[in-house]
Order: C-alpha cells, then sequence, then structure tokens
C-alpha cells in the first residue's frame, strides 16, 4: 500500500511541475516562465492572490484568473509578438466565436491575445457538442 501512494505522489508532483503558471502582460496571455525569459525586459507589476482583486484593465479575466494572476509590464518598448484567440480558431477551421480552453482555463473573449511565444500542443476535443480548441503549455 505504501508503494501506491508513494508513487501516486510522485506522479502528482510531476505532473504538478509539468505546468506552467499563466501570467498576463500588455494585455496579452502568456506564462510567467516565458516573461521571466525575457530578463530585464519584464517587470512584474504585481501578483494577485483572487479575481475579485483584479485592476478594471484586468476585469475582464476575472472569471478566468479566479486564484489570482501575476501581471507583467513590458520594459524597454519590447514588443511581444501576439495573435487573438479569434486567429488561432481560424487555424483551427472553427467558429471565430468559439470559447478556447487554455491550461483548462475558459476563455471565451475571442478578442483576446495570446503571446506567439507560449511552448503549447493544441487539440481539438468536443465541448458541449461543439469543436473546441484546447491549448497546453508545457
Amino acid at each position: 500500500m505504501k508503494k501506491l501512494l508513494y508513487s501516486f505522489l510522485i506522479l502528482s508532483s510531476a505532473t504538478l511541475f509539468a505546468q506552467q503558471k499563466l501570467a498576463i502582460a500588455d494585455n496579452m496571455i502568456g506564462t510567467e516562465a516565458l516573461f521571466n525569459s525575457k530578463g530585464t525586459s519584464m517587470q512584474v507589476v504585481k501578483v494577485y492572490t483572487s479575481g475579485s482583486e483584479l485592476p478594471a484593465n484586468l476585469k475582464k479575466f476575472s472569471s478566468v484568473f479566479t486564484n489570482g494572476v501575476t501581471e507583467y509590464k513590458s520594459l524597454d518598448g519590447v514588443k511581444l509578438s501576439k495573435i487573438t484567440l479569434a486567429s488561432l480558431n481560424k487555424q483551427k477551421d472553427l467558429p471565430a466565436n468559439n470559447p478556447v480552453f487554455i491550461d483548462d482555463f475558459k476563455f471565451t473573449d475571442s478578442s483576446t491575445m495570446i503571446s506567439t511565444e507560449v511552448p503549447a500542443t493544441s487539440k481539438i476535443k468536443e465541448y458541449n457538442g461543439k469543436p473546441t480548441l484546447y491549448i497546453h503549455t508545457k
């Protein structure tokens, strides 16, 4: 029984550490690892611990990031490459206004921007009887 418990704990911790935490920079979704990899070009503005704390410019994400999110700001005029979720849906031959799931967070606003540098895998799965794009960061 102990071996089974230890195996479960090891597998659970490996899964937990394999996922990257989503973050926001300049009104765009990315990962903390991506933004941190930019070094001094990116600065943490604030870490919000709940969706109710989000400022007015991030309120549209309050239903998604109920447990909070880290907000970054790009410095030195750094431009990050980004794309809308509507464009990603179109690339996969899905309706532009379909919701998109990013690491199991449901984004319903198709004008939401995501960094093109987010290392990700994507699949189309059924959600409420419709084909839906699921993106998983690695």
